[in-house]
């Protein structure tokens, strides 16, 4: 009961908390996952230049800055809720442990299965306002489908990076996916989740509480996308590759911002 009036009641409090623990967790992962490989960013051109690699931060202090973030978040977390705190000790887990530590290097699978925990946050806000494994009544499947749109997006939008510097992640002995597979067959598998992902994010309007402006939004974002990995499909070059990286960056921006203003609007 505590918990839940410190998240419902303190309105004000709850949502200083919330959004506080969301950038400790995610900077604090964030630092820790650079602290990792700071020696294979030491190697790639995209991220040579980055503090660690680059020697403006020491590997012990950015160890300290991401232990300490990640150990806000999860107090943070479970001043909220218990459902709060698992969500955020699952993603932190899941970004440090089963994407950096376990994956990154060895396997191709993983952006997939590292993926997971950028839909964990979505999970995280929804508990810390109305507790419950996915949050309460109307709409209990609202943060599921949230958490997994975010899920099909990232590999889209990892992927194009990956096919832009292929040779990077080569060189440096990453096995990302077109670097296993090559360029043209991440592409298509690219373009398959863009296809996903289209429908995916419509299922919030037919089958959750938002209205047509979310819809609208929806529904050309995400054809502009699948239009886009289709080009690139079409013209399969790094620098098609990298314009659609950053063409599918503001996506999920744009869909959150649709899903404010359309329940803003209605009240």
């Amino acid at each position: 009961m505590a918990t839940r009036v410190l998240s419902v009641s303190l309105y004000p409090l709850g949502w200083l908390m919330t959004v506080t623990a969301i950038m400790a967790g995610t900077a604090g992962c964030n630092a820790l996952t650079n602290y990792h490989d700071r020696d294979i960013d030491a190697l790639m051109m995209r991220t040579r230049h980055r503090p660690l690699p680059s020697g403006r931060i020491t590997p012990r202090a950015a160890l300290r800055f991401g232990l300490g973030l990640v150990s806000i978040s999860l107090i943070l977390a479970a001043l909220l809720n218990l459902f709060s705190l698992l969500w955020m000790a699952l993603g932190i887990l899941d970004n440090v442990g089963v994407y950096s530590l376990l994956l990154k290097r060895r396997s191709s699978l993983n952006i997939l299965l590292g993926g997971f925990s950028g839909g964990l946050p979505v999970l995280f806000g929804w508990s810390a306002v109305t507790p419950g494994p996915v949050g309460g009544l109307p709409h209990p499947i609202v943060p599921l489908l949230m958490a997994g749109l975010v899920f099909v997006w990232i590999p889209v939008h990892i992927w194009f990076l990956a096919v832009s510097y292929r040779t990077d992640y080569s060189t440096a002995g990453v096995p990302m996916l077109p670097v296993v597979i090559g360029s043209v067959a991440a592409l298509r598998l690219i373009t398959i989740f863009s296809m996903i992902m289209v429908p995916f994010s419509l299922e919030l309007y037919f089958f959750g509480p938002l209205g047509s402006i979310y819809g609208v939004v929806a529904l050309v974002t995400g054809l502009a996308i699948l239009a886009g990995s289709l080009w690139v499909l079409y013209k399969p070059t790094e620098t098609n590759a990298w314009r659609m990286f950053k063409v599918s960056s503001p996506y999920l921006f744009l869909l959150f911002i649709a899903m404010i203003v359309d329940v803003a609007l209605k009240g």
